[in-house]
């Protein structure tokens, strides 16, 4: 009997009629085995080895059949594979949440800059340092993050959090990585009320400054990267134009809707996928779940919430929270429309905003705060909530992408509808760069100066964000105590 392995670290005993491949490394590996009138035994298996490509089989010269993608690999008696070629993933050992924790509560201490930012961070710690993942497999889950709603380098982490340990890890990985701004922004809930006298006044002023020019650096760096030919420029041009006529969240959605449905015409060939997969992944039923999870919650939350309940302001947070294509800034416009005025008034929601950028970790820890804000009566339980509704969508979208990845991605479609989604929220930031940032923020030909300085500081300096927070509160208290 011939056989042919193309692994490492793999025990192999082989008989005239058997072939035993006990499974005792750490890593998850793709055998491809070349059987000939073998059986492939379960006895070592795990039970969740399973197909992953689909083989043609000649069941003892009668007629073919063929496993399906999914098979136990304990099922299945092989006499003889057409193509020679069955490939079996086994299951990675998944690492310990308690590593996974400590490893991104570093990450989420450490991590200022914004998602770009993050995603750098994570490949140092994740790739280079701990090689927890191949260069080739953090690409695709970073591809897969910036296709799906929500804000990447949290989709990301999660994402790297269930490939290493499982579901238990990727918990652990979103907890750490947000939890430290997340405390952060919901201390600065309970003080901001206490920011009275004109000094006060002058600092939440340039936290609204703040956001004018870390949103203008973050446009033009995805104008950059999503907006690199004509159809894809005209598409932002005409989603900013729609947006600045009938600013409102169903004009969000209408704008989104349409750069989907037109990008599957004029964008399907603009991506370049690859099809790198390592680590565990749900199964796809429990894809399934999640996916149907994230349908029913997107229509039943409204349709329960009423009033100025808890339930209502999830409700609020999880639509929003399903509608952010292209990064957490574009949560901006979304929220500002559902909170202000009902909740709270525009002078503490743009201050918190402003606030966020200074913060190490995921833009949206700003929930937390905004939570605290809307029900001062319950501001914890309100901040938890907030929290968790705004991230919940795109990690239930996350876990339920997993299992389908290959495939999904594969799709000329699925190219298109990425490419003219990303072209419509370039749009979309665009307008709200202009209003309500711009028209709300600056006063006098001072504020246009300091956010001209700390723009040219952040595009040719390359200063942290949390330098510019400094610059843009300190630049209008200086202006009180010298005028």
């Amino acid at each position: 009997m011939k056989d042919s392995f193309h692994s490492t670290g793999i025990y192999i005993s082989a008989s005239l009629n058997a072939m035993l491949i006990p499974i005792g490394t750490e890593w998850c590996l793709i055998l491809t085995l070349c059987l000939t009138s073998s059986r492939l035994t379960c006895g070592p298996f795990p039970m969740s080895c399973r197909v992953e490509s689909r083989a043609q089989m000649d069941n003892q010269g009668l007629q073919p059949q063929f496993l399906s993608v999914g098979t136990p690999v304990c099922s299945v008696a092989i006499r003889h594979c057409s193509p020679s070629a069955l490939t079996v993933v086994c299951p990675t050992s998944l690492g310990r949440p308690s590593e996974i924790f400590g490893t991104f509560l570093k990450l989420g201490l450490t991590s200022f800059g914004g998602p770009v930012a993050h995603l750098a961070y994570f490949h140092r710690e994740i790739v280079v340092r701990r090689g927890w993942l191949s260069e080739e497999a953090y690409a695709e889950l970073v591809g897969l993050g910036q296709f799906l709603p929500g804000p990447a380098s949290s989709q990301v982490g999660f994402a790297i959090g269930l490939t290493r340990g499982g579901w238990w890890g990727g918990v652990a990985a979103w907890t750490a990585f947000t939890l430290p701004s997340a405390l952060a922004m919901l201390l600065l809930a309970y003080w901001v009320d206490r920011m009275t006298g004109p000094l006060a006044m002058r600092a939440i002023h340039g936290l609204k400054l703040v956001a004018i020019p870390i949103v203008a650096q973050a446009l033009m760096d995805m104008a950059r990267r999503l907006t690199p030919d004509l159809p894809r420029r005209l598409l932002a041009v005409a989603a900013a134009i729609l947006m600045l006529a009938a600013a409102a969240p169903i004009t969000q959605i209408l704008a989104i809707a349409a750069g989907a449905l037109l990008g599957t015409w004029l964008c399907r060939d603009s991506a370049h996928l690859s099809d790198s997969l390592e680590g565990w992944r749900p199964a796809p039923r429990a894809g399934v779940v999640c996916l149907m999870a994230f349908g029913v919650l997107f229509f039943a939350l409204p349709i329960a919430a009423s009033g100025t309940t808890l339930l209502a302001l999830a409700a609020i947070f999880y639509k929003a929270g399903a509608l952010v294509f292209g990064g957490g800034h574009v949560v901006l416009p979304l929220l500002r429309a559902e909170l202000v005025p009902r909740w709270m008034s525009d002078a503490p929601f743009l201050a918190g905003y402003g606030a966020a950028q200074a913060m190490p970790g995921p833009l949206f820890t700003l929930a937390a705060y905004l939570g605290a804000l809307a029900l001062p009566s319950a501001r914890l339980t309100a901040a938890v909530i907030s929290l968790v509704a705004l991230s919940l969508p795109s990690l239930l979208l996350m876990a339920g992408a997993l299992p389908f990845q290959r495939q999904f991605r594969q799709q000329r479609a699925a190219r298109g509808v990425l490419a003219g989604v990303n072209a419509a929220v370039v749009g979309i930031l665009a307008a709200a760069l202009y209003s309500p940032l711009w028209t709300t923020g600056i006063v006098d030909a001072g504020d246009v100066a300091t956010v001209v300085i700390a723009l040219a500081l952040l595009i040719f300096r390359r200063w942290p964000p949390l330098a510019i927070v400094l610059v843009t509160v300190g630049a209008p208290i200086v202006r009180v105590l010298t005028g």
